[in-house]
């Protein structure tokens, strides 16, 4: 690893935790509270912008309640309910432990929650590690000490698992997980579509998104607000989760206020991006936290406006997995060669899916498909986790609506095998009218700021020190890289090249804000919308100037 790294990124480097105010984290450098005021002449102009009007800067999208309980510094502590020995897990690599450990996540899951632990050892799994309760945590005895020896893959598992877009694609190359988080219900209708070759949406509202039922109507609103007016709000209550359903329009007006509207998005031809149009209504999962009355207040501010012809509306949602998490262990897969791009036969690693306020924290992944993926997940926090080994597809992904998620001191080490010919390597990848999620204090050894078209917006990656050398995927009829509001804050770029970091030239009301110099090489793409972007730029080739360091840790000080 690179001796010039930041203090934040090698503590990430090195597993250990990094908090705001702690010796050598982003924080600590400019926090919140110091870098907020308008006589600091290192200050960024962007920033004293945004401090004056948090939740509607036309650029910086409000990120400071990502992840799990609002962006809570500490994940809970459940107490000990099993050890998976007591379920006859050996730990010796001997035999198959997954039945054990799978029984004694169930019968914590049935006894209202808890923490199974797994102690020392190396534990030989045939089969997926399955988290299908609320309130369950995996816990080893540390990413150093606890690994999971994953033998099989997810087609040999579940059975191949073709595209609902047709073609000849595996979607184990972006969907599942050798442990995998999602609600037992769920998980079982998904598993049991794929092998039916009926393939699903992997959404919050079932297979084919007409598992929900209208709650109330919500009246119009505006970005950042988090109080609205319902129609009826007898069936709301305080702690509950609900999505909020907006409806894309014949004009298409929805997915233009999503990608910042104005001259560019009205000539857009939206109507020849059939993939985009195929993720909506857009769905974005929230906890009520107060209901007064018709005003019902929201646990975050609304991502977009609300307006009649969307047809707002608070609805249900399939049973979400809640407070579920794994911690301290490495999951191993058997070292196999990367396959050809798009047919992962699903060496994956952890997954969540319809998950809410879930988390990882200390997880390694190795010599596997696909690393950490966040799918129709919402409020989840991955923190101190690692990709590594062979060469990964997606290391990370985050994709079919996914919001408000946080990914901090994260690590994609540099692959320990030579990529095969036919290969493709990603990143941090975000898609799907995936929106408000954030990647801090990352150390990329390899890969890039990858979006998957499928037009992603008000998405954050910020105090990051990557070797810029993956590549972007993404169906043409996916529609646009990037919708509004992409910040791309404290960069810094080892090997010189522009792709998908600089993206104030081709991401509408973005910014690129303290990251290296660089240059357009390799991969290069031409904006998706004409004329002016309205995107800024600020402390090119200077990320050691731009203060606040870390866009998400400073906005966690914003109230």
């Amino acid at each position: 690893m690179s001796a010039a790294l930041g203090g934040s990124a090698a503590a990430a480097a090195n597993g250990a935790r990094v908090t705001a105010g702690s010796a050598g984290s982003a924080g600590s450098a400019g926090s919140a509270g110091s870098v907020g005021s308008a006589g600091s002449a290192r200050t960024s102009t962007l920033w004293r912008e945004f401090a004056e009007s948090p939740y509607t800067h036309p650029q910086i999208p409000y990120v400071g309640k990502a992840g799990q309980r609002a962006g809570a510094d500490r994940f809970p502590r459940h107490r000990v309910v099993a050890d998976v020995r007591a379920y006859g897990a050996k730990g010796d690599g001997s035999v198959d432990d997954a039945p054990a450990i799978n029984r004694a996540l169930a019968a914590a899951g049935e006894r209202g929650g808890g923490t199974v632990t797994i102690p020392p050892g190396t534990y030989r799994i045939d089969d997926v590690i399955r988290i299908g309760h609320s309130d369950v945590v995996l816990r080893g005895a540390g990413s150093g000490r606890t690994t999971l020896y994953a033998t099989k893959n997810l087609t040999e598992l579940i059975g191949p698992y073709g595209s609902r877009y047709g073609g000849d694609k595996s979607s184990w190359s972006w969907a599942g997980g050798l442990i995998w988080l999602c609600p037992q219900e769920r998980w079982n209708t998904l598993t049991t579509a794929v092998k039916e070759r009926a393939w699903p949406f992997e959404g919050w509202t079932g297979n084919k998104r007409d598992e929900w039922r209208t709650l109330t109507g919500v009246g119009r609103a505006r970005r950042g607000d988090r109080t609205v007016t319902v129609q009826d709000a007898s069936g709301l209550r305080r702690g509950q989760l609900v999505l909020l359903r907006l409806v894309n329009d014949a004009d298409h007006t929805l997915l233009e206020h999503m990608a910042g509207g104005g001259p560019g998005t009205e000539a857009y031809d939206w109507d020849a991006m059939t993939k985009l149009t195929s993720y909506v209504p857009y769905e974005w999962p929230v906890r009520v936290t107060a209901v007064r009355g018709r005003k019902i207040t929201l646990e975050r501010p609304l991502p977009l406006d609300l307006r009649p012809e969307w047809d707002p509306r608070l609805t249900t949602l399939v049973t979400p997995l809640t407070g579920s998490g794994v911690e301290g262990l490495t999951l191993e897969a058997v070292e196999t060669p990367q396959s050809p791009h798009l047919l992962d036969k699903g060496y994956n690693g952890v997954a969540f899916q319809c998950a809410y306020d879930c988390w990882a924290d200390d997880v390694v992944v190795r010599h596997v498909d696909n690393g950490f993926g966040l799918i129709a997940a919402s409020a989840c926090t991955l923190s101190r986790t690692r990709v590594a080994g062979r060469g990964v597809h997606h290391p990370y992904y985050c994709r079919e609506g996914s919001h408000d998620n946080l990914i901090e001191d994260f690590v994609i080490e540099r692959r320990t095998a030579p990529a095969p010919a036919g290969t493709q390597l990603h990143g941090i990848n975000v898609e799907g009218l995936s929106s408000y999620n954030v990647w801090s204090r990352g150390l990329m050894e390899m890969g890039t700021f990858d979006t998957h078209r499928g037009m992603p917006f008000a998405n954050v990656r910020t105090e990051i020190t990557v070797t810029n050398d993956g590549r972007h995927g993404g169906d043409a009829i996916a529609g646009p890289l990037y919708g509004a509001r992409f910040a791309h804050w404290n960069v810094t770029v080892t090997n010189g090249r522009a792709g998908l970091i600089k993206i104030d030239e081709i991401a509408p009301y973005s910014v690129t804000a303290g990251i290296s110099e660089v240059r357009e090489f390799d991969q290069i793409d031409v904006p998706d919308f004409t004329g002016e972007l309205r995107a800024r730029l600020e402390a090119y080739g200077r990320p050691e100037d731009l203060r606040p360091r870390n866009l998400y840790e400073a906005q966690r000080g914003v109230s």
